[in-house]
């Protein structure tokens, strides 16, 4: 549904919810060809999804929209966007153990089982490593769960170079592939088939140094092994020493390296990708990458509409009646009350129209990261006409080159953050794991990227009146100071998503 002002849409918003009946009817009606299979399609040009066949999206804001297409960009404004950072007075501090940190006698094994998908994973096995070193334990390479969205069972050793990570932490922690014979009764299924004495599933998110000491290193003195589950945010960010932060830092920047075959296919996207189509410009041989994260749970969840009218309501309502059971808070709002709070995420046109606004031009080369858009093809047509040159894993690489990831959302993930990574500029469209991680690692290496300024552009697409040239000049002027610089990690703040100072020292 298009915005429209005035105090009686706004009353209309708050009373669309339908009587018993008509809704039983409806649902009755539509359900059926509205599976979620075929709405939330992945991104794709060959077949769209049978959303955009049916009831396509129609753009939010179309006078914005057209407003952007007739831009006119200065020169100025393109060297300003394309260059790169200047240096900032920090340099990656990561100091490597001269001599060997390792005690010879060791508490014993600790095995950890990791969920969510692979930037939370990799968060977890940094503290994994963090955790080891406080317990003065082996660490077993961590066990990844399969994804409960993705259905994603994608291992470690599938993911990462295990030999590098090894040899990175071979003067800090131990660790190794498989448990001694003695111990190999300690998986996964003897955890999860009742209760165990060698299991912690009770450690607190975020806990203590002195909790693990507490509750944990008794375990590992009386049985050798202790496995924690689950285990995902479950170490402090604060009152560490500075030994294990910086740690955790030497894992995230240098022990975690992708696969070969994952930084091959990376490296490979990038090249094509700085193929100049417009060469003597300022974004000759230069790309960004824009993270979109627009799938069906965030959809879903965020209560708000999208622009696909009465079927699109009922998809999502249905969504969230199996998923949550209905148990969305944010679903008693209104979708204006939703927007004016700033609680709706940034739609891929919505997006389009802040790149625009920003100084990025038609001759734009735009990398797409993400997994699945909600609604395919369509969804994204606003911005495919704003960036024509906008490409994604699909149409850069053929399905022979992709075949070792497909269908593996974590190694697709992974490629996708490779190639965020090696991009010019990186901008995401909301917060969340991979946004967190790209960017922490961007600043480690001094590199541009955009985080914007979420509450200020909730506002302005509110108003329905503003010119575009009015749209471009608070955009500009909202995000200044939001291309990468440095910002000091405050307590409680993540390490994973602010790096400075723990994991840099002043140049």
């Amino acid at each position: 549904m298009r915005w429209r002002g005035g105090a009686a849409v706004r009353s209309a918003y708050r009373h669309h919810s339908y009587r018993g009946a008509e809704f039983a009817s409806l649902l009755v009606l539509l359900l059926p060809i509205l599976s979620t299979d075929k709405l939330f399609s992945p991104l794709g040009r060959a077949s769209p999804s049978l959303f955009s066949e049916w009831n396509a999206p129609k753009p939010m804001h179309p006078a914005l929209l057209t407003g952007a297409l007739e831009r006119e960009i200065s020169d100025e404004r393109r060297n300003e966007i394309w260059s790169p950072l200047e240096h900032q007075g920090w340099k990656p501090c990561i100091k490597s153990s001269s001599t060997s940190s390792l005690s010879k006698l060791q508490n014993g094994y600790i095995q950890v089982f990791l969920d969510g998908g692979l930037n939370q994973q990799r968060m977890g096995i940094c503290d994994a490593v963090a955790v080891a070193k406080i317990l003065n334990a082996t660490l077993l390479i961590p066990f990844l769960e399969v994804n409960p969205v993705w259905q994603d069972s994608s291992t470690f050793d599938e993911i990462y170079d295990v030999d590098r990570f090894i040899s990175v932490l071979k003067d800090e922690v131990p660790v190794i592939r498989e448990l001694p014979k003695e111990y190999s009764w300690s998986t996964r299924e003897y955890y999860y088939g009742g209760v165990r004495a060698t299991r912690v599933k009770t450690a607190p998110v975020h806990a203590s140094v002195g909790w693990y000491i507490e509750n944990v290193l008794p375990v590992l003195q009386s049985y050798g092994i202790s496995a924690i589950a689950p285990f995902s945010h479950r170490l402090a960010f604060d009152d560490l020493s500075e030994d294990v932060q910086r740690l955790r830092c030497k894992v995230n920047f240098q022990a975690l390296t992708f696969v070969p075959h994952i930084n091959s296919l990376g490296e490979m996207l990038v090249k094509r990708l700085r193929q100049s189509v417009h060469s003597g410009s300022a974004e000759s041989g230069k790309f960004a990458v824009l993270h979109l994260r627009f799938d069906k749970d965030m959809a879903a969840h965020s209560a708000c509409e999208f622009g696909g009218g009465r079927a699109e309501k009922l998809a999502l309502a249905k969504y969230r009646k199996v998923i949550w059971q209905g148990r969305v808070a944010k679903s008693s709002f209104t979708d204006w009350e939703l927007r004016k709070g700033g609680k709706c995420p940034l739609t891929p046109e919505e997006m389009g129209l802040l790149l625009s606004a920003l100084g990025f031009d038609h001759n734009t080369r735009l990398y797409l990261a993400s997994h699945k858009v909600y609604g395919g093809e369509s969804r994204i047509a606003s911005l495919r006409k704003l960036f024509p040159l906008m490409e994604d894993k699909k149409s850069l690489a053929s399905s022979s080159e992709l075949a070792m990831v497909q269908g593996k959302a974590s190694l697709l993930a992974a490629v996708d953050y490779y190639v965020s990574i090696h991009s010019d500029v990186f901008i995401s469209a909301s917060p969340g794991n991979m946004h967190n991680a790209v960017l922490a690692e961007r600043t480690y290496n001094n590199l541009k990227s955009i985080k914007p300024n979420m509450p200020l552009l909730s506002q302005l697409f509110l108003n329905e009146s503003m010119s575009w040239s009015e749209f471009e000049e608070a955009v500009l002027s909202g995000h200044k100071g939001r291309y990468g610089q440095i910002r000091l990690r405050k307590p409680n703040q993540s390490i994973y998503t602010y790096p400075v100072p723990d994991c840099m020292c002043r140049a």
